[in-house]
C-alpha cells in the first residue's frame, strides 16, 4: 500500500496547536513510510473562511517546515463534483430530500431534550414527503442504514463500533446546495486517495457516518487514527488562556520551529524516556501505535526548556538566520556590527528563546537607552570610577581588536590596582551592555567594537559622576 495522508484545515482563523500536531504526525507517517502528504483547505464555510486565515495557516506550515506533496486543494474549487456525488446517492435510493422547516426541527429537538432523549432526525422525509409548495426550500439528507452497525480498528483506539440505530439521516447538502463537510470530506479522501486519515479524537462521531457514506458510494474505507485532544494544565480543553495561539505567534515570540515541532511531537507521543528530537529523528522513530490514547497536557514550561536545548545543539549558522529576523525586528541590520555567527556562539548557552537572545545581543549593535536599575545601582558606584577610567585608557590603546588582546587592559588595570578581576570586570560590563549579565567580559568587549566600548564608559563614568554629586553614594 502507498501511504497517503493529508491536512485539512478549516480556513476559519490561525494556524493553532491542535491543528499543527495534527498536521505533523500526518507528515511524518507519511514521510516514515515513503508516501505523500495532501495538504487540503477546507472551506466550505463560506461565511467563516476567508484568504486571511488561508494565508495564516499556508504561513504556519512554511515556518514549521512541513511541506507537501500535493495542494493546496480548495473544497469550495469542487462543488462541481460534490454535486454530482449528490445526485448519485439521490439517484441510488442513499439519500432524500428534506423539506422540514427549521421550527419543526426545533420542537422535535426540545422535545427529544424533555423525555432525556437524544436529539436526532427522526425521519420525518425518509419516505417521500411531498414538498409544502413547489419552490418550498429542502436540505439533502444520507438515508443512514437503520440496522447493523459500524465498526473499525482504529490505529489509535483500537476497536470502535456503532449500532446504526444510533445514527440519525445527517445533511449532506445545504438549501442553498452547498455540500457539508462529512460529505465532502468522503469525497475527498476517496478522489485524492487517501490511505489514512489521521485527525483529533472529537472527529471519532464523524467516522461511521462517514464510512456508510463511503460504502453507499461502494469506495474504500481508509484506515483510521484519532489522536487524543490537547489539554490546558487545568484540564479543560486547549485554548488561548492556555497559550494557545497561532504558530506563527511562537516564531515571533522567538522559538525554533524545531523546537516547537519536537513539543508537538510529544504531545501524545513517546519513544521510550527521550524528550529531544531532531526532526530526521522524529520521521525515523514515529509511528502511530506509539501514539497515547490519553489526553495530553499543554505545558509551556516544558516548551521553554525545548526551546533552550534546542538552541544550545544547533548550529550557529541556522541560529543565525533565525537572530537576524529578530534583530531586523527590533530595526537593526546584523550586518552592521560584529560578524553574527560570533554573536550566537557567544550567546547560544545564554538564552533559552530567540527573542531573548536578541535581547541580550541588542547592545552589541546599538547604544542602549538605560543602564539596569540594579545592576548600575550595585556596580556604577565612585570606587568604580578609577578601575574604569584606567581601563579606558588601555582599551583606547589598543591597535589589535582581539578578545585575547582587549582583555590584557582589563588584566592589568585589576593587577595594578591589587583588586579581584570583578571589581574591574562588573563595571565595566555594565559600562558596555548596561547589565550585569553578559558573555565573558573579553568577548563582550570584543563584540561591541573599540568605538562603542570608550563611548559606553565615558557615560557609565558621567553617570557615577552623577551619583557622587548628588550624594547618593559614599564609597
Amino acid at each position: 500500500m502507498t501511504v497517503r495522508t493529508r491536512f485539512a484545515p478549516s480556513p476559519t482563523g490561525y494556524l493553532h496547536i491542535g491543528g499543527a500536531r495534527t498536521a505533523l504526525f500526518s507528515w511524518l507517517f507519511a514521510r516514515r513510510h515513503g508516501g505523500q502528504f495532501v495538504l487540503r483547505i477546507e472551506d466550505t464555510d463560506l461565511e467563516r473562511s476567508s484568504a486571511e486565515s488561508v494565508n495564516a495557516i499556508l504561513e504556519g506550515m512554511a515556518w514549521l517546515g512541513l511541506d507537501y506533496d500535493e495542494g493546496p486543494f480548495y473544497q469550495t474549487q469542487r462543488f462541481e463534483r460534490y454535486a454530482e456525488v449528490i445526485q448519485q446517492l439521490l439517484d441510488g435510493g442513499h439519500a432524500y430530500r428534506c423539506y422540514c422547516s427549521r421550527e419543526r426541527l426545533e420542537k422535535l429537538r426540545e422535545q427529544q431534550m424533555a423525555d432525556k432523549h437524544k436529539p436526532r432526525y427522526d425521519g420525518h422525509c425518509r419516505h417521500g414527503a411531498e414538498p409544502p409548495s413547489p419552490d418550498a426550500p429542502f436540505v439533502i439528507r444520507f438515508r443512514n442504514p437503520e440496522s447493523g452497525e459500524v465498526a473499525f480498528d482504529d490505529l489509535v483506539r483500537g476497536h470502535i463500533r456503532f449500532d446504526n440505530s444510533e445514527l440519525d439521516d445527517l445533511v449532506i447538502a445545504r438549501s442553498d446546495g452547498t455540500p457539508t463537510y462529512n460529505l465532502t470530506v468522503v469525497v475527498d479522501d476517496s478522489d485524492m486517495r487517501i490511505s489514512h486519515v489521521i485527525r483529533g479524537d472529537d472527529h471519532i462521531n464523524n467516522t461511521p457516518r462517514q464510512i456508510n457514506i463511503l460504502k453507499a458510494l461502494d469506495l474504500d474505507v481508509p484506515i483510521y487514527a484519532h489522536t487524543p485532544m490537547i489539554l490546558g494544565s487545568d484540564g479543560k480543553r486547549l485554548s488561548k488562556r492556555h497559550g494557545a495561539v497561532s504558530v506563527i505567534q511562537y516564531r515571533d515570540d522567538g522559538y525554533l520551529p524545531e523546537a516547537l515541532l519536537n513539543y508537538l511531537v510529544r504531545l501524545g507521543w513517546s519513544h521510550g524516556d527521550q524528550e529531544l528530537f531532531a526532526v530526521d529523528e522524529m520521521i525515523q522513530l514515529f509511528d502511530l501505535d506509539a501514539v497515547n490514547r490519553a489526553a495530553s497536557v499543554f505545558n509551556p514550561d516544558k516548551l521553554r526548556w525545548l526551546s533552550q536545548q534546542h538552541i544550545i545543539r544547533t548550529a550557529p549558522e541556522h541560529l543565525a538566520r533565525h537572530l537576524a529576523q529578530q534583530l531586523g525586528r527590533r530595526g537593526i541590520d546584523p550586518t552592521d556590527g560584529p560578524d553574527l555567527l560570533e554573536v550566537v556562539a557567544a550567546q547560544q548557552e545564554r538564552a533559552t528563546t530567540l527573542v531573548e537572545m536578541a535581547d541580550i545581543s541588542e547592545c552589541f549593535y546599538r547604544d542602549f537607552d538605560a543602564f539596569d536599575e540594579q545592576a548600575a545601582k550595585k556596580h556604577l558606584r565612585p570606587v568604580a570610577r578609577e578601575p574604569l577610567q584606567k581601563v579606558r585608557q588601555g582599551l583606547a590603546a589598543v591597535t589589535d581588536w582581539r578578545p585575547e588582546k582587549v582583555y590584557e587592559p582589563v588584566q592589568a588595570v585589576a593587577s595594578e590596582l591589587d583588586v579581584k578581576m570583578g571589581k574591574v570586570a562588573q563595571p565595566l560590563r555594565v559600562a558596555i551592555t548596561g547589565r550585569a549579565a553578559s558573555p565573558s567580559i573579553d568577548v563582550t568587549l570584543y563584540l561591541a567594537g573599540q568605538d562603542a566600548c570608550l563611548r559606553r564608559i565615558d557615560r557609565a563614568l558621567e553617570y557615577i559622576a552623577q551619583r557622587a554629586a548628588q550624594g547618593s553614594d559614599h564609597g
